[in-house]
């Protein structure tokens, strides 16, 4: 119950300021058979000039790791108030992490960008491994990462 009103909360406070109507969007992550341990995945989203808008989803439950996440870290501080609730188990490599979210329909269309920083345990890390702007246009369709990210897609 915890998890459903810290989301709630989050997709609230995107939603208010345009006093809009949010959408389920489903966020699709598919990671790469990299041969390591299971990833710590952050996704966020930023505005047109690049600042930090809000968390919607953690993959890895240890905090000592989320400064490896080192774009996110930089943006929150590592303040873990950011993601309390929203978080989940990290993502195993050649494993997929598939997630509903209601976003405010205010983040499509209007310079807002969706980035996922990942990190692996031995391995180098990588800050906006992803970095996807959210566009009515972009949805299905899949943008390749940079290291442990196969690809990305988000539907509505």
């Amino acid at each position: 119950m915890k998890s459903l009103l810290s989301i709630l909360a989050l997709t609230t406070a995107l939603t208010l300021p345009g006093l809009a109507m949010a959408r389920p969007v489903t966020l699709t992550t598919t990671l790469t058979s990299y041969g390591g341990d299971g990833a710590y995945l952050a996704l966020y989203v930023k505005d047109a000039s690049g600042a930090y808008m809000g968390s919607l989803w953690m993959a890895g439950g240890k905090s000592k790791y989320y400064e490896h996440l080192s774009d996110w870290y930089r943006a929150t501080g590592g303040d873990t108030a950011q993601i309390n609730g929203i978080t989940g188990a990290s993502v195993g490599a050649g494993r997929t992490l598939e997630i509903t979210l209601d976003l405010a329909d205010t983040l499509f269309d209007a310079g807002y960008t969706l980035h996922i920083d990942a990190a692996v345990e031995d391995m180098r890390d990588s800050a906006n491994e992803v970095a996807v702007p959210l566009t009515t246009e972009g949805a299905g369709v899949a943008v390749n990462g940079r290291r442990y990210v196969a690809n990305f897609a988000y539907k509505m």
